[in-house]
């Protein structure tokens, strides 16, 4: 990140959260606390422009196996869709599952980190550094990210308005009766030619990726909608099958591609829009 020097007129007008943003969250400094590190990009022209009181969204993105949260700084979806409407793009860094290992969520019991538990910390830490909106904190990932993103939800969902998970799927056996999928919006974007995160789930090891129909399995219980989907809709890019009207809690959503383990285009704009019709 550009270092910037102000007079100290400058800084002194500026509200204390615009000066503690400034110190950490650039793909070469992120911001560190206690169980690891984080990057963020701040909205598209934040601070000018927008209503100093405004406490704005946010995304957390959970990157992939051997991935970092460095890309958020791109400008790739989550830049053109999120932070250029006003979020503040969030994404931790995993932990390394052996010494000098890949970093990624393991999102299962064994991690040697509480991931849950550190991106609630997370939380609290951006919040000390930029005006950020609690009712609207939405979570995402990619693979290992994406379960990592249905685990966040299912043990803390009270604390989200949504989430997002892009071909990943809750590990197996499943530790947590998901409690906080109640009355979450939940989008599940997958591709039909996956064999990494298959529909069906599959053994790796000694541990088993869950199946996708079980994890919207629990969405659907825990927000009380049928079975089968109110709506089916088949689209140029997405096929969507929708449970909405039948549902006592939120809508859930499962958008299928035709690509395989990937990031298809135009899930960005998919995801936002789901959230934000149900404001």
């Amino acid at each position: 990140m550009r270092c910037i020097f102000l007079p100290l007129w400058a800084l002194l007008a500026l509200p204390i959260p615009a000066l503690a943003q400034s110190q950490c969250g650039g793909a070469d400094a992120p911001c560190e606390l206690e169980g690891g590190t984080y990057h963020l990009r701040l909205p598209d022209g934040w601070p000018n422009g927008f209503d100093a009181a405004a406490e704005l969204p946010v995304l957390i993105f959970y990157h992939g196996h051997r991935g970092t949260g460095r890309p958020i700084l791109g400008n790739g979806g989550l830049a053109t869709d999120f932070a250029a409407n006003g979020y503040v793009l969030v994404a931790p860094n995993g932990v390394a599952l052996q010494d000098d290992g890949p970093q990624s969520y393991p999102a299962r019991d064994g991690s040697p980190r509480d991931d849950v538990a550190f991106t609630l910390a997370m939380l609290d830490d951006l919040a000390a550094r930029v005006p950020i909106d609690r009712d609207r904190i939405y979570a995402s990932g990619f693979s290992a990210g994406g379960s990592m993103a249905w685990l966040m939800a299912c043990e803390a969902g009270e604390h989200l308005a949504g989430m997002v998970s892009v071909a990943g799927a809750l590990r197996a056996p499943n530790g947590t009766e998901c409690a906080g999928l109640e009355g979450l919006p939940i989008l599940q974007v997958h591709g039909f030619a996956d064999l990494q995160v298959p529909f069906e789930g599959r053994a790796i090891r000694d541990w088993h990726q869950g199946s996708l129909w079980d994890s919207l399995g629990y969405a659907l219980a825990r927000n009380a909608c049928r079975t089968h989907p109110d709506t089916v809709e088949i689209g140029e890019r997405f096929r969507l099958r929708d449970w909405d009207a039948s549902c006592a809690g939120a809508p859930v959503r499962l958008a299928v591609h035709d690509g395989a383990h990937g990031l298809p285009q135009g899930w960005t704009a998919m995801a936002r829009g789901f959230f934000e019709a149900l404001r």
